[in-house]
């Protein structure tokens, strides 16, 4: 889901930074351009790591600003689909749960979570099964599957989850389940 990524930018410093260190300016000029920010095709910048500055300059007629050669290393953060990986609810809705994933918040559809009819209780602000009695409420830790993610330029971004397969779901149902099987193999069933 994370990865460092190497750029090459041209950043212009102002003339209010000519009295910063030069790679202090680049650094704080490339984390206004990047940071917070979708890069499409290859993810949302999470931070400026480091950068290197070409100490030469570029003046251009009728602008006060220096440009620079600039290498710098970018976290990104890139889910893809099919990873599994696990996250907090955040927030929970009538139509499901919102899950952070790493720096972003996926929408775990009502429809995901589990094999059971699902209540939605506004006061409480949780999601209850029918059968199994089983909730969900902010707060919870949950393994899940990325199912689809659209990352468009900007700072908007889309990820889809599911929990309903096999050892996926709310942490404490997981480990319910591999309990049950366990003790079925020692009773040699």
């Amino acid at each position: 889901m994370f990865t460092l990524i190497e750029i090459e930018e041209i950043v212009g410093i102002h003339p209010r930074d000519f009295l910063r260190p030069l790679r202090e300016a680049a650094m704080q000029r490339l984390k206004d351009l990047y940071e917070g920010t979708i890069i499409e095709g290859i993810g949302y910048v999470v931070l400026v790591v480091d950068v290197e500055v070409d100490p030469i300059g570029l003046i251009l007629p009728r602008d006060g600003s220096i440009y620079h050669k600039t290498r710098a290393k970018l976290l990104i953060f890139s889910p893809t689909v099919q990873e599994v990986g696990e996250g907090e609810i955040v927030e929970i809705t009538d139509f499901g749960a919102f899950v952070r994933v790493g720096p972003m918040d996926a929408l775990l559809h009502i429809s995901q979570i589990m094999d059971d009819y699902l209540s939605y209780d506004e006061r409480h602000s949780i999601l209850l099964g029918k059968k199994t009695g089983r909730k969900l409420e902010v707060g919870d830790i949950l393994r899940f599957r990325v199912v689809a993610v659209s990352l468009s330029h900007g700072a908007t971004g889309k990820i889809s989850i599911t929990t309903r397969q096999p050892y996926l779901g709310k942490i404490e149902w997981i480990k319910e389940e591999l309990e049950k099987i366990k003790a079925k193999t020692v009773a040699g069933e």
